[in-house]
């Protein structure tokens, strides 16, 4: 099968175009440095012939609601649209778990590309997962000041990139599966706890300190478990404990 995987360069895109090829479909890399921009819509059209399926997992550094609103709700509409025209039978996206409890931000833009998703013509399948361990990475590199990183108050449910890729995957291919489907990891847990686990593995920052940001419109949500996998949700690991031991072993 012919399957375009946008954001194929990314944490997530780059894993689903790597299952995906070892089960022997010809992946199209649907990237910037590829000559495509999925925002302008340039080069998007020409990638997308021959196409049977699209995986969407783009993503974007901005975080300001009204510009990540924007960017997810173009890309969609402009996917669509090229997907019209191409001759596309389903387009595989994967968003967030809780975003409807969420009105700011990157969870405020995934929900916007939802909808415009929603609104097209070819069938879209949604993959809503929860925060990959590797998140504990990013929350060092962008919370540490000092010797300490300060890390939101937040409840979560960490999964692992590549069983997401997994799930994405079989969602891509399947004759038959749901339109929508929640995946997370077999534990929850506090991301602040979770991320000193990992600064202690790697020996950097010395500190982890939990810190409950009241100006994040957000705050709530996040401490309160609106990240937590609900009832039916595809629960698989490996663990978060697994996973550090895969990646940063104790030496």
């Amino acid at each position: 099968m012919r399957i375009a995987v946008v954001g194929a360069s990314g944490r997530i895109g780059r894993e689903v175009a790597d299952v995906l090829k070892n089960q022997g479909h010809e992946v199209v890399a649907i990237t910037r440095s590829a000559g495509v921009d999925v925002y302008s819509g340039v080069g998007l059209g020409q990638a997308l012939d021959g196409v049977e399926v699209v995986v969407d997992a783009a993503n974007t550094a901005t975080t300001e609601t009204a510009a990540v609103r924007d960017y997810f709700r173009t890309i969609a509409r402009n996917i669509q649209q090229e997907s019209v025209d191409a001759g596309v039978r389903r387009i595989v996206v994967v968003s967030i778990i809780g975003i409807d409890a969420f009105t700011a931000g990157h969870y405020a833009g995934k929900l916007a590309q939802e909808q415009a998703y929603l609104e097209g013509p070819v069938p879209v399948r949604i993959l809503r997962a929860a925060q990959f361990h590797e998140f504990t990475e990013m929350m060092l590199d962008w919370t540490t000041q000092g010797d300490t990183a300060y890390v939101p108050q937040t409840r979560t449910q960490l999964v692992a990139a590549r069983t997401v890729a997994e799930q994405l995957a079989e969602l891509a291919v399947a004759e038959d599966a749901p339109d929508r489907l929640d995946i997370a990891g077999p534990e929850q847990l506090d991301l602040a706890v979770a991320t000193a686990k990992l600064a202690a593995r790697r020996g950097t920052p010395l500190h982890v300190q939990e810190i409950l940001d009241t100006a994040d419109p957000n705050h709530q949500a996040q401490a309160g478990g609106a990240l937590l996998a609900g009832d039916g949700a595809v629960i698989a690991g490996p663990t978060f404990e697994q996973w550090l031991d895969r990646n940063y072993p104790v030496r």
